[in-house]
């Protein structure tokens, strides 16, 4: 169906070309929205696409960057996760606002403003981010399935071409289901860490203290190399296109009322969904430095040796098992956002449409392949290193992403009255022109040693 009778900005609003097809177009617009009814009511029709885009939010790279963080430097990176979660709400919420306004994603939005030659070098390093981000996600699980099962790593890459099945199934089902699937996944790791953050009993003044900033984390060059990839494991750039695209499974009105009601319900969905990623995350480096750092063990970056050493330190043995499963659960849900967000960026860039199961195993293999790869060349005992390197790429990716979103939000003539206001806008640049400073600094430290 044409998306026209949907969309009311085209090229006389400042696009350079009109687009033709919805994001996602076999889940968009989808979910019913109550017409009349309480307020209530129609916020649990909104509620779902942020924890989609949360799972991102707390992947395997992220456990990775949080574990190293934690057993090497204790509760002082703490800070980082707390700014990076705000940076993280302040972004998806303009991704909401794009997606609500324009009825385009930040990958169509790119293709439709900028000259194709730009556009093409968006997409390629959008693919260039998703592949990172698969490459952590997929060797989280892989992880996870030979901790808990004793699989060999490199079959368990394979095995997560699976979850293109599992995405189709539940699908076909409706998209609710794929949102309830990863909501329950995420009750899952929150209960394990719950267990685990009792059974490792933190010093909690010092977890306090941990969330006020620290000049050491800029110039402890060590410090800046993880700080840098927490903030690249938590604004991932795969979910500003993911967010953009999946608020507009929600029939929501065209009137501009309408708008503003989606908008809001929205962004209460997504912040609240991110204040509980936060939650998982702050868990993840509680745990490494109440049980590695306190314990003089602070090179631990492997997930498999973490899950080794947290029996002895805790005392429990079933805290392996409890890390074990959400690890798995988060790599579950990670692959499938992921492939997800994979297919809204090579439709949305490159309009480009095929059966959804090719379509899935398409953007799985392009993930799949390097993987496996890497996984087979470097054995199990780097995967560590490599999902915190996965992170810092994705980090590097991001100006890329967060500067045209904040462009085109902050563009009257192509967002109207839903143009984001000047303070937003202010602090959405701030947050661009942080991720740069930190990563030239990073890069300038990689190249002088």
């Amino acid at each position: 169906m044409k998306t026209q009778e949907y969309w009311t900005n085209d090229m006389s609003r400042g696009w350079r070309q009109a687009s033709e097809n919805p994001p996602l177009s076999e889940v968009f617009r989808t979910i019913r929205v109550p017409a009349s009814g309480s307020g209530m009511r129609k916020l649990i029709a909104f509620l779902g696409p942020g924890y989609l885009v949360a799972t991102g939010y707390m992947d395997p790279g992220n456990w990775a960057t949080s574990l190293a963080g934690g057993s090497q430097f204790g509760y002082a990176l703490l800070v980082v996760a707390l700014v990076s979660n705000f940076m993280a709400i302040l972004l998806q919420s303009l991704c909401a606002r794009l997606g609500i306004a324009t009825g385009r994603d930040l990958a169509q939005a790119c293709r439709d403003a900028f000259p194709k030659p730009v556009a093409w070098v968006l997409w390629l390093l959008a693919e260039l981010a998703i592949c990172a981000t698969d490459l952590a996600e997929i060797i989280g699980t892989a992880i996870g399935l030979n901790l808990l099962f004793g699989i060999p790593l490199a079959t368990g890459v394979l095995l997560t071409a699976l979850d293109v099945f599992l995405i189709l199934a539940l699908q076909n089902l409706g998209f609710r289901w794929i949102e309830a699937f990863i909501i329950a996944l995420l009750s899952v790791i929150a209960v394990c860490f719950g267990i685990q953050i009792f059974l490792a009993d933190p010093d909690w003044g010092k977890v306090v203290a941990g969330f006020a900033p620290s000049s050491e984390i800029v110039k402890n060059p060590d410090m800046l190399y993880l700080a840098l990839g927490i903030i690249g494991a938590t604004v991932m750039p795969h979910n500003l296109y993911l967010h953009s695209a999946i608020v507009q499974t929600r029939s929501f009105g065209e009137r501009q009322e309408d708008k503003w009601q989606a908008l809001r319900f929205a962004t209460i969905d997504s912040t609240a969904a991110l204040m509980f990623a936060l939650l998982i995350n702050a868990s993840i480096l509680i745990l490494a430095a109440a049980s590695f750092h306190a314990a003089g063990r602070t090179e631990v970056a492997e997930l498999g040796e973490a899950h080794s050493l947290l029996a002895p330190l805790l005392g429990a043995t079933i805290a392996p098992s409890l890390f074990a499963v959400a690890l798995l659960c988060c790599g579950l849900n990670s692959t499938v956002t992921a492939t997800l967000a994979g297919q809204a960026v090579m439709e949305g860039f490159i309009n480009f449409r095929l059966a959804p199961w090719i379509r899935r195993l398409v953007t799985r293999a392009v993930a799949i392949v390097p993987a496996a790869a890497v996984t087979l060349m470097y054995g199990e005992g780097a995967t560590g290193k490599l999902l915190i390197l996965s992170q810092v790429v994705l980090s590097f990716q991001l100006p890329f992403a967060v500067i045209p979103l904040v462009m085109f939000t902050a563009d009257r003539k192509k967002m109207g009255e839903f143009t984001a206001p000047r303070w937003l806008t202010v602090l959405a640049g701030l947050v661009a022109l942080i991720i740069v400073a930190l990563n030239v600094k990073l890069l300038w430290g990689v190249v002088t040693g």
